[in-house]
Parts: structure tokens; sequence; C-alpha cells
């Protein structure tokens, strides 16, 4: 059964820094892209950054330059560093994996796995 656990949110003033990770369990996702998306109350889930199985990243424009994100394969674990984080930040980030070998758009319906998410709270 494949589970993804979501940890590191919390609550920071603006300007500061959070890290995040998820590790996958039940198989191995070493040849599909893991990604974080977010969703504010009241919003659609929006997607956040993506990594796929070369390491290639791909962000959203709201987010370039302050956010990060990586994975250890071996760990199954992907991470998202967020940096200079703003008030608008403040949402539930969720974990995602998309199907083997799979490119995915960077939309909510082309993941096949997901967290439970972790509250991220950006205080001004």
């Amino acid at each position: 059964q494949v589970q993804l656990v979501e940890s590191g949110g919390g609550l920071v003033q603006a300007g500061g820094s959070l890290r995040l990770s998820c590790a996958a369990s039940g198989r191995s996702f070493s040849r599909s892209v893991m990604g974080w998306f977010r969703q504010a109350p009241g919003k659609e889930r929006e997607f956040v950054a993506s990594i796929n199985w070369s390491g290639g990243p791909t962000y959203a424009d709201s987010v370039k330059g302050r956010f990060t994100i990586s994975r250890d394969i071996p760990k199954n674990t992907v991470y998202l560093q967020m940096n200079s984080l703003k008030p608008e930040d403040t949402a539930v980030y969720y974990c995602a994996v998309a199907g083997l070998f799979l490119i995915p758009r960077p939309s909510p319906d082309d993941y096949r796995y997901w967290g439970q998410g972790t509250q991220v709270t950006v205080s001004s």
C-alpha cells in the first residue's frame, strides 16, 4: 500500500524559512515525478514544484527563486526548502507522485498518489 507522509510544516514569520519533507513507502518512485501542491482556504489546489527522476526541477512562477525542490531517491523522499516566505504562501502543502514514467502537467489531475497535507502558516 502506497503511503506519502509529509512533515515540516508550521508557523513562521514573513521572511522566514521552512523545509518540508515527504517520505514515500509501499513502492519505489525512482522513475516517477514527485511534486508539491498547496491549497489555501477557498482556493483550488495549485502546483508549487516538481522534480523528475533525473533531478530536473520545475517551479510555479510564484515560488521561483525562493523555493527549492530536491529528492533522495534511495530514501524515496522529496523535500521542499522554502525561503523568504510570504503571507500568501500560507496553505496546506501536499506531496504528490505521478505515475511511472509519466511526465505530468502542473495539474493535480496528473498525479496519482497524495499525502495527507501539512499546514504552513506565514504571519506578517
